[in-house]
């Protein structure tokens, strides 16, 4: 119930902040349909915690900043690699293994790979990603990667 609560809550802010109306009928009308949609979502069995990850919120937030960092890294790597002239692209397709333990890892993982610049994540299974770069140093798999080790601490680990 707290997350049913939690997620009206947060489509009501979001839908306040996108709207810019606040006349009485039109947040009435907003508050009615953000309850639709709690009530569509419980029926349907996906307010949970992973569709709702609000245990990883703070943490989540400070890995995004990171992130942030690390695209516009990697866009000025793909920037000098594609104005070469001699363009010294080396493209692969490898599978590598995750240590995640939560599907929400793994999702943050990949999606995080195909927000950089360079790299595409093509598959994602139990214990692997599928990765493809466009450049050979697109890509860390160590252990020691500075992106696995942030995923698993917004992970909770």
């Amino acid at each position: 119930m707290l997350r049913s609560v939690g997620l009206g809550a947060v489509l009501y802010g979001f839908w306040l902040l996108l709207s810019g109306h606040y006349t009485p009928l039109l947040l009435t009308l907003g508050a009615i349909s953000c309850i639709l949609v709690v009530y569509v979502a419980h029926r349907m069995d996906v307010v949970d915690e992973e569709g709702l990850p609000f245990h990883i919120g703070l943490r989540f937030m400070l890995y995004l900043p990171w992130l942030i960092w690390a695209a516009f890294r990697s866009n000025v790597a793909m920037a000098r690699i594609v104005l070469d002239p001699r363009l010294p692209i080396d493209p692969k397709l490898g599978r590598y293994h995750l240590p995640f333990r939560t599907e929400l890892g793994r999702v943050i993982f990949a999606n995080s790979v195909t927000l950089t610049p360079g790299t595409v994540t093509t598959a994602v299974g139990e214990d692997y990603i599928e990765v493809h770069v466009l450049s050979g140093t697109g890509f860390g798999t160590d252990p020691d990667d500075a992106m696995i080790r942030r995923v698993t601490r917004v992970e909770g680990r």
